[in-house]
């Protein structure tokens, strides 16, 4: 259809107002809430330029450290207090976006935040259509003595992008999501994190990242990020009643101190369980969640763990090196309260090595299971991998975000594992 010239300006005229309409609004550590906002003349916090945030618009956070107080909690309800409530959405196809100006890198110190009785969340999102990225949350703290939980980000929205996170050297979860459909927590690392305050000090709510999503809040995915020293687990999603799926993440010593001393769970990947739920109450179907090309080094209990799943999960080209087990493939059945070797597991190319325990709680003829380095009878030595130099879990990530190239357990050219593309690092 050939537009007439008259229609054809218009368009393009409404076309220019949608961009115009777009925003960009910033924050830094030096600035003003009562300020216009601008570059010139910034706000001081990420919850007022909320206020002015519409569809589209990009909040543009500025380097340096922002030193969070209690009387920047912006939110509090019941126990809960939110030092960042954020709970405006953007809209499919202009998400509100709140970014790192640049390469600068804009820590928010949470050291000083510590609300008698409350359980306290540094970024709590209920928004949807939101896009966080390049963000470092540090120190968020533990005010209670019995069983609790703080978090660094937790997400009740759906269609949002965590990106390029850092969340570490406190008491808190790095990523606690909860509710929400479709949302991507891309390439984010959470490390360093220990509740020593809560149940004696245990530690053991202090996940790397955490995702609980209940009937209905489906297309949740974890790709690219990092957790390690933990003092529990590093990737955790008990009582998810939809499936989560992680792909391409690495766990590595969770359950330890970065002096190596033990401190909670310390597992890998806890993919599934419902603890103690009665059976009534179990979802229908049970979700089947999905580990894919993860990588599990040095983990104090299990590598890769269906704690009691009822029913397996599906495991694809993972490597598990030098955990407690490499695999544990412990379910339940049906009752939800009798144990049993795994059954239903779909098990496919993954790589075990370097640890007494190559797969435990297993039931080979009850799972379907092809192609593993412990289910094909292979005798794997050091001369299989490039290299086994664990320290290269912690290079830089890529400019992009990407993980860091390394050598470290991806498999020699000419070995078997190449050959059969077995593990994480296979094309």
């Amino acid at each position: 259809m050939k537009l007439n010239p008259v229609a054809a300006g218009l368009i393009l005229s409404l076309a220019g107002l949608s961009v115009l309409h777009a925003a960009e609004w910033y924050v830094a550590p030096d600035g003003d809430d009562a300020a216009a906002g601008t570059q010139a003349k910034p706000f001081a916090t990420v919850q007022r330029a909320q206020k002015s945030a519409d569809p589209g618009d990009v909040v543009q956070i500025r380097g340096g450290t922002y030193r969070m107080k209690e009387a920047d909690i912006s939110n509090r309800r019941g126990p809960f207090a939110s030092i960042t409530y954020l709970n405006k959405s953007g809209v499919q196809g202009k998400p509100i976006t709140y970014r790192a100006y640049q390469n600068e890198k804009p820590v928010f110190d949470c050291s000083d935040v510590k609300p008698a009785g409350m359980r306290v969340s540094a970024f709590s999102v209920t928004g949807s259509w939101l896009h966080f990225i390049g963000l470092d949350v540090t120190g968020v703290q533990v005010t209670i003595l019995g069983h609790t939980q703080s978090i660094c980000f937790e997400n009740n929205g759906s269609h949002n992008i965590y990106e390029r996170l850092s969340m570490h050297d406190g008491q808190a979860i790095g990523i606690y999501s909860v509710r929400g459909s479709d949302n991507l927590f891309l390439n984010c690392d959470a490390w360093n994190n220990w509740d020593f305050t809560s149940e004696g000090g245990k530690g053991g709510n202090s996940d790397g990242f955490g995702c609980h999503p209940p009937k209905g809040s489906t297309g949740n995915v974890f790709r690219g990020c990092r957790a390690w020293f933990n003092s529990d687990d590093g990737f955790d999603c008990i009582n998810a009643r939809e499936v989560v799926a992680f792909e391409n993440c690495w766990a590595f010593n969770n359950g330890y101190s970065k002096d190596m001393k033990k401190r909670a769970d310390g597992n890998g990947f806890k993919a599934g369980g419902f603890g103690m739920t009665p059976a009534a109450e179990l979802p229908s179907p049970i979700p089947r969640n999905i580990i894919r090309y993860c990588v599990a080094v040095g983990n104090k209990a299990s590598g890769f763990y269906a704690n009691h799943q009822p029913g397996g999960s599906d495991w694809t080209n993972n490597s598990a090196y030098r955990n407690g087990a490499n695999y544990n493939m412990l379910c339940r059945l049906a009752d939800n309260m009798t144990e049993v070797d795994g059954y239903g597991h779909k098990l496919v190319n993954n790589l075990s090595f370097g640890s007494r325990n190559e797969i435990i709680k297993f039931d080979a003829a009850k799972c379907e299971a092809s192609g593993n380095s412990f289910t094909t009878g292979m005798k794997l030595t050091d001369r299989d991998f490039v290299n086994l130099d664990e320290k290269e879990l912690l290079l830089p990530r890529q400019a992009n975000g990407d993980l860091p190239v390394m050598g470290f357990l991806h498999p020699s050219p000419r070995s078997e594992i190449a050959i059969k593309k077995i593990g994480a690092f296979v094309k």
